[in-house]
Order: structure tokens, then C-alpha cells, then sequence
């Protein structure tokens, strides 16, 4: 009886340790997002889901890794489409704002104007693992036997504040869930998935999206963008000083001689932008470089060790490069330059709002020996409303 009742006890315990160190987050986060405070960045209205995955077929995971007291990381996952990528190619872009990072497929996107398979974000010291993941995933689907060369695309941030960086904890399986696990419809945010252990403007930051939709007149086209924010400056919402009303900005330390100063303008913001609008890659290369705006409106100081980068792609379906199609030359139509400045003005403002909501999503984190606070909400929303901004 003694025997029985200890192996109970110890199933429990195994349980229990299990249960502890579960890769997926057991409660909801009820923080809100801009639009639930009412905030409007910008003039355009939002796709019905104010998200990434406005754009048809466009579909997220995650995958969060919390264990212990220093394990605080992951992998997010964005698919163009749900199909095999490599078989059916969208056509894409990078632009580079600040190179002090590791994206890796990079230059084959840059060289031939496509991307060929999902596009995952992750930590840095993780980028040469997931992008081995990533190509093991890739090679298995049906329709891949005979691909010689895969282009992984990963991007990254530093979540080594957090989390142990150097452990390089993230698996193979880490990897293949958020892919397969990937859907359309809401876009959870905030310290999950790549966003974890990463850190904007020295409170917690995160995974963020948001979207704008154009008037039929203007094509009727969508923007969404996805952030994963790790970067400081002196955070700026819709132009209220935020940051230097709360009192901690960078170089506040030395220009006020303060005791201490939380945000060193160190980290990246790696920036995913989709549209339905058929683009070629040339165009969507200014698409990307745009969404810096985006980020600079924020009040990022794009600092000298913030590799800030944006990836853009097309979903649309007459633009994509299909494997099977050999034929020397092809016949697309595309939108013409001036077509372009409604789309811009679409991806400024997605990228400012995206990166507000990986913010007011993001929750207080401990881990590693430091505990990054949560943006004050109550704190900011007053200011907001000082600034006229809210109601």
C-alpha cells in the first residue's frame, strides 16, 4: 500500500514538474490593445481583425518556451500561404534599416525577389538551428523530393536579457509546431513566440500586429505587418511623449544625471509585411523601407546595436512563381509606381500600431536574473488622454 501510494505521489510530482514547464501559456492575456483604448493611429481603417492575417491566406504560430528561472524564448511562425512555398514561391523583398543582426536567406531573397518558404522570427543565438529546422521541414513535404536547395528565411532579436541566450534551447520541434500549428483569424500578442524575452523602450515587449484596409477606390487592397519588438529610443504613441512623461527614455541617465536608466536603445525590430496587392519585388522593397517610418514614429533611436529589419511578400495570386512553370518568360500584371503611396501610408501606420500592441499585450516578465515591467497602462492611457488622444 506504501509502494502504491508513493508511486502516485511521484506520477503527481511528474505531472506537476511537466505541467510547469509547458511551452504554451494557460491563461489568456486580458491587457488591451490600441484599438480597445480607442486609440486611432493614423487615418485608414483597419481589416476587420486590425492583424497581419487580414491578408488573405495569410497565417501565424507560436511556439513559447518558459521554463525555470532563465529559459524565456521561442519561435513565430508567418505563412504566406498554406500551401508547399517552395513549390509556390511569392514574391518578396528585405529591406535593411540597421544590418546589426542575423536574417538569414537574406541575400537570395534579395538576389531573386522571392521567398520559398515560411518566415520564422527567433533568438538570435537560435537563427543557425531553426533555419537547420526549417529545412528539414521543408524537404520532408510532399512535392519537395527532389529540392537540392532551400533558402530558410529567420530573422531574429536578442532575448538574452531574459533568457539564457547562450543555452540555445529551442528544438527541432520547437520549430515544426508553429508551422504546422499556424492559422488565420485573431493573432495572439505580446510576450509569446518569438517575443518572449524581448524587450522596447525598457518595459516589455513582444509580438505586435495590426493592418490597414484601402477604399475600393484606392484598389481595395490590404496591408498587415507583424513585429517582433527588442529596441529602445523615447517611446512616442501617436506623438505624445510617452516615454519621457513616464520617465524613462534613453539617455535620460545622462542628461538628467539619473541614478539609473532602464533603456539603452540596444536590440532589433524585425518587421513582416504582407499585401494582397500584386507587387513585384522591386515594389515591394519600397513597401519594407517604409515600414521604417512606421517604426520611427515610435521613437526608436534605430541605435548603432539595433538590427532593424522588414521582409515584405505578396500574397496575391497572379504574382506567384510556380516551380513547375518553365517557361523562359511570363506575362504579370502588377501595380505601376504610382500606384504605391496609398500602400506606404497603409504600412507607416500598421508598423506604428503593431509595435504599440506588442507593448500593451506584453505582461511583466522575470527571468534570467531580471524582471522586465509591463508598459503601465492605466499610467499611459492617462497621459494619452492629456494629449487629447483618447477619451
Amino acid at each position: 500500500m506504501i509502494d502504491k501510494l508513493f508511486a502516485v505521489a511521484m506520477v503527481f510530482l511528474v505531472t506537476a514538474c511537466a505541467s510547469a514547464q509547458s511551452t504554451t501559456p494557460t491563461t489568456p492575456n486580458a491587457r488591451p490593445r490600441s484599438s480597445d483604448l480607442g486609440l486611432k493611429v493614423g487615418i485608414l481603417p483597419t481589416g476587420p481583425l486590425d492583424a497581419i492575417t487580414d491578408v488573405p491566406g495569410v497565417e501565424v504560430g507560436h511556439t513559447t518556451i518558459i521554463r525555470g528561472d532563465n529559459i524565456r524564448t521561442g519561435v513565430t511562425a508567418v505563412l504566406p500561404h498554406s500551401g508547399n512555398l517552395y513549390r509556390e514561391k511569392v514574391p518578396g523583398a528585405v529591406f535593411i534599416g540597421n544590418g546589426f543582426g542575423k536574417l538569414a536567406g537574406s541575400t537570395q531573397v534579395e538576389e531573386m525577389g522571392d521567398i520559398e518558404t515560411p518566415i520564422l522570427l527567433t533568438s538570435t543565438t537560435s537563427v543557425p538551428l531553426v533555419a537547420n529546422a526549417l529545412i528539414t521541414y521543408m524537404l520532408a513535404l510532399p512535392g519537395n523530393e527532389d529540392a537540392l536547395s532551400i533558402n530558410p528565411l529567420v530573422g531574429e532579436t536578442n532575448d538574452g536579457y531574459l533568457s539564457d541566450i547562450r543555452g540555445r534551447h529551442i528544438t527541432p520541434d520547437d520549430v515544426f509546431a508553429p508551422i504546422k500549428n499556424a492559422k488565420g483569424g485573431p493573432v495572439e500578442e505580446g510576450a509569446i513566440g518569438a517575443g518572449t524575452g524581448t524587450v522596447a523602450f525598457g518595459w516589455k515587449g513582444g509580438i505586435g500586429t495590426s493592418s490597414r484596409h484601402l477604399p475600393a477606390s484606392l484598389g481595395g487592397y490590404t496591408v498587415g505587418v507583424l513585429v517582433q519588438t527588442n529596441f529602445g529610443g523615447v517611446l512616442t504613441i501617436a506623438g505624445a511623449p510617452v516615454g519621457q512623461e513616464l520617465g524613462q527614455y534613453y539617455l535620460r541617465n545622462e542628461l538628467q544625471q539619473a541614478a539609473s536608466a532602464k533603456d539603452k536603445a540596444d536590440g532589433s525590430c524585425m518587421i513582416v509585411v504582407a499585401t494582397d496587392a500584386p507587387l513585384d519585388a522591386r515594389n515591394l522593397k519600397r513597401l519594407a523601407a517604409r515600414a521604417l517610418l512606421g517604426l520611427a514614429r515610435t521613437g526608436s533611436s534605430a541605435s548603432n546595436g539595433s538590427g532593424d529589419y522588414s521582409i515584405a511578400f505578396s500574397t496575391a495570386p497572379q504574382v506567384r512563381i510556380h516551380a513547375n512553370n518553365k517557361a523562359p518568360t511570363r506575362n504579370v500584371e502588377v501595380l505601376t509606381n504610382d500606384a504605391m503611396s496609398p500602400l506606404f501610408q497603409a504600412v507607416i501606420e500598421s508598423t506604428e500600431e503593431a509595435i504599440y500592441n506588442s507593448m500593451f499585450k506584453a505582461t511583466t516578465m522575470t527571468g534570467n536574473g531580471h524582471t522586465v515591467e509591463a508598459l503601465p497602462i492605466e499610467k499611459t492611457v492617462e497621459i494619452l488622454k492629456q494629449h487629447r488622444l483618447i477619451k
